[in-house]
C-alpha cells in the first residue's frame, strides 16, 4: 500500500484501491446523511475521489486521506443541497406548482413529519454545532477525527457535540418525534 517513503499516493493504482476500499463507506455515509439520496451521494463520493486523483494528492497515512476526503465530500454535499434548494424555489415560483403533500398513510406521514422536524431543528443549530453533530452521528467519527477535520481540539469537539445535542432536544422535544 505504501511506497518506500511511507506515502500514500492517489495516483498509484494500488494506493487508490486501498483508499477507495477503506474510505468509500465512510464518505458515502457523510454524503448520504446530508443529501438524503443514494445516487447523488455516490456521485459526490466519486467526484471527491476523482478530485483527489486529479490533484495528485499524497497522504502520510490513511487517516490523513480520510480527513481530507471527508472534508471535500462534506463541502460538496452541502453545496449540492444549497444548489438544489435554490433550484427548487426557482421551479416552484416559475411553475407555481402545488406543494401540498398527499397522505398515503398515517405512519408514512408521521415518519416524514419526524424527519422534517429533526431536519428543521438541525438547521436551527449554529453552523459550528451542526457540523460536529453531523460528523459525529452521520459520519460515525470519533472526537479526535472530527477535531482533525475541523481544525479544533478534541475537548472543543466534545463540548460542541454536547451543546448541539442539548439544543436539538430543546428544539424538538420528546413528544414531537414519532418512533414506530
Amino acid at each position: 500500500m505504501f511506497n518506500g517513503k511511507g506515502i500514500l499516493r492517489a495516483t498509484s493504482d494500488e494506493d487508490f484501491r486501498a483508499i477507495y476500499e477503506a474510505l468509500m463507506p465512510v464518505i458515502y455515509k457523510v454524503a448520504y446523511n446530508i443529501v438524503r439520496e443514494g445516487d447523488i451521494a455516490e456521485d459526490i463520493c466519486h467526484d471527491s475521489l476523482i478530485k483527489m486523483t486529479e490533484k495528485k494528492m499524497e497522504f502520510p497515512s490513511i487517516d490523513d486521506a480520510k480527513y481530507w476526503l471527508i472534508r471535500v465530500t462534506r463541502n460538496a454535499s452541502l453545496n449540492h443541497v444549497k444548489r438544489c434548494g435554490r433550484e427548487r424555489k426557482a421551479y416552484a415560483k416559475a411553475l407555481k406548482e402545488d406543494t401540498r403533500k398527499v397522505d398515503t398513510g398515517e405512519e408514512i406521514v408521521l415518519k416524514q413529519e419526524s424527519i422534517n422536524s429533526v431536519q428543521a431543528a438541525l438547521e436551527k443549530l449554529p453552523k459550528n454545532l451542526r457540523a460536529v453533530l453531523q460528523l459525529k452521528e452521520y459520519g460515525s467519527l470519533n472526537y479526535k477525527e472530527i477535531g482533525s477535520i475541523l481544525g479544533i481540539s478534541e475537548g472543543n469537539v466534545k463540548v460542541r457535540v454536547f451543546r448541539a445535542r442539548e439544543q436539538l432536544t430543546k428544539y424538538i422535544g420528546e413528544s414531537d418525534v414519532y418512533m414506530p
